[in-house]
């Protein structure tokens, strides 16, 4: 945990939180926090900083907090997902929110088995406690929007065009050509992760209607969860950030 995240019901005052949960816990046992120790926390939804602690008891650990900083700067970057298997978006998720993308959509897709979107991994709990064990990892406070679109075609034709206006788009798939790479001028970026048997030909000629240019991470396929954190450090490169 490289941040303490804090909800709104965790304050009792503007700047005092009393925490009894895991994250106490968490303090009390593995950061081994005494009275006047530093923490280093932020609000959900809002600014960083740090807490002092002022009492560390069986029943609570108490702090003093200030938040001072903004969270870090978002590299302005939504994802276009295909429903993973149930234990891998348990890890993604984490993962995305950790990498500071904005917006999630999980997609259904050819190959993907409809038995994924019934998983107890898309519930609202989950998907938020999820959510904030990335953010903890990367020191952040905005969690990713979700949302789940289960008919591939009349989402892609009926609204991703408008989901994505202004926006340059990248869809990865190993068989693309090496011989150009796409264009990523501006400053938003939207990258479609297929599942992992692939687009099928009519998904890709579909999603390149709609503005996605193709890119290959080279000629393996890649399992979802390294596919996709290899497609935001390879577009960063071409963007120069």
């Amino acid at each position: 945990m490289n941040l303490l995240l804090l909800h709104d019901d965790d304050f009792d005052s503007k700047d005092t939180v009393r925490l009894a949960d895991d994250r106490a816990r968490h303090a009390r046992e593995v950061l081994r926090v005494r009275a006047g120790d530093q923490l280093r926390v932020g609000r959900l939804g809002g600014r960083v900083g740090s807490a002092e602690v002022l009492c560390n008891s069986k029943e609570a650990v108490e702090l003093r907090v200030t938040l001072d900083s903004d969270p870090p700067r978002r590299p302005g970057i939504d994802l276009l997902l295909a429903m993973p298997r149930p234990k891998a978006l348990k890890r993604l998720l984490p993962a995305i929110a950790s990498m500071g993308i904005d917006r999630v959509v999980l997609l259904n897709a050819a190959r993907v088995e409809k038995s994924y979107f019934d998983a107890q991994a898309l519930s609202a709990a989950t998907v938020e406690r999820l959510f904030d064990l990335g953010l903890e990892q990367g020191r952040d406070t905005i969690r990713p929007q979700l949302t789940v679109e289960r008919r591939f075609r009349p989402y892609v034709e009926d609204q991703l065009p408008e989901a994505t206006a202004g926006a340059t788009c990248v869809v990865a798939h190993p068989g693309a050509s090496d011989d150009e790479a796409p264009s990523l001028d501006g400053p938003r970026l939207v990258l479609a992760v297929g599942p992992e048997g692939g687009w099928i030909p009519f998904e890709l000629d579909l999603l390149t209607e709609a503005g996605f240019q193709k890119m290959s991470l080279g000629v393996r396929p890649l399992r979802t969860e390294v596919a996709i954190p290899a497609l935001i450090g390879a577009t960063g490169r071409l963007r120069g950030v």
